[in-house]
């Protein structure tokens, strides 16, 4: 157990700072009547990656948690594959939306092969890639811990402990979540942001650089549904168990059953579907 494990669990509303959030007025209709209000949205600016040696990426993202976003999003790409790959990933000074990262020669060589676009978009986790390649079985990260064991009535438990941290939701209602949960229920990290791509990669990040992947032994929480691409950095961060409040696609599925990911999806209220790996369940 590394120092941070013993470290209390402080959710991202009590880190952020208000660069994620701004105050808007609006015109809201209600009762036959229009009104001028006050609201907040949920800032969405462009981060730019400087990585040494490279042409710059640009992601769409909520400001915060940048640094981890950035381990995180390399680490799906498979460059980074432990902390050891990095030499800096530091903001550029005086530039809010810069961040600056060396990789070890190794790391760097795998970036030149990825091949990928130079902008990338806080919707989609593939878009503008050259090529598709999904994983496949044997490529994501092993692990001696075993997977837990679910209790059904602790998964549905779940949403409303995502939703009482997602500080920046409740005030804007336009992020989505990423939350990590140990095998009792306890919420042990949760990021959000406008991208659900980024919002897990700022998670796997945050895991990353506390040097505590692969994360076999906790469940991950997604606010939406379950996508192809976030099945797939979840294979890279070696989860065992996937859930989402709403659908997952068909290829998130297949993903899951090639890995034996439990994957749950349609998790409210007192139901939820569980579309591969229903083997950890527990009876009743």
């Amino acid at each position: 157990m590394n120092a941070i494990d013993d470290l209390p669990y402080r959710s991202d509303a009590e880190t952020r700072d208000d660069a994620s959030r701004q105050k808007a007025t609006i015109q809201a209709y209600a009762d036959g009547e229009l009104a001028a209000c006050d609201d907040h949205l949920a800032v969405e600016r462009a981060l730019e990656i400087h990585v040494a040696g490279a042409d710059p990426l640009i992601t769409m993202r909520t400001p915060g948690a940048d640094r981890e976003l950035v381990a995180g999003l390399m680490h799906g790409e498979g460059v980074v594959r432990s902390p050891a790959d990095i030499v800096y990933l530091k903001p550029a000074p005086g530039e809010a939306d810069v961040m600056r990262l060396m990789l070890k020669p190794e790391a760097r060589g795998r970036l030149d092969r990825i091949e990928r676009n130079t902008l990338a978009t806080s919707a989609c986790g593939v878009c503008g890639k050259p090529s598709f390649s999904p994983p496949r079985p044997g490529r994501g990260r092993a692990s001696e811990t075993p997977a837990p064991v679910l209790d059904p009535q602790l998964l549905l438990s779940l949403p409303d402990r995502l939703r009482a941290d997602q500080g920046v939701f409740e005030s804007t209602g336009g992020l989505h979540a990423a939350g990590l949960f140990d095998a009792r229920g306890e919420l042990i990290a949760l990021r959000e942001d406008v991208g659900r791509h980024n919002a897990l990669d700022k998670l796997v990040g945050w895991a990353l650089l506390n040097d505590r992947l692969p994360l076999s032994d906790h469940i991950l929480l997604l606010s939406g549904r379950a996508s192809y691409e976030l099945l797939q950095k979840s294979v890279m961060a070696g989860l065992p168990v996937v859930c989402a409040i709403s659908a997952p696609s068909s290829y998130a599925v297949s993903l899951a059953r090639d890995f034996d990911i439990t994957l749950v999806g349609f998790l409210r209220a007192n139901r939820f579907n569980v579309y591969a790996g229903d083997w950890r369940l527990t009876a009743g």
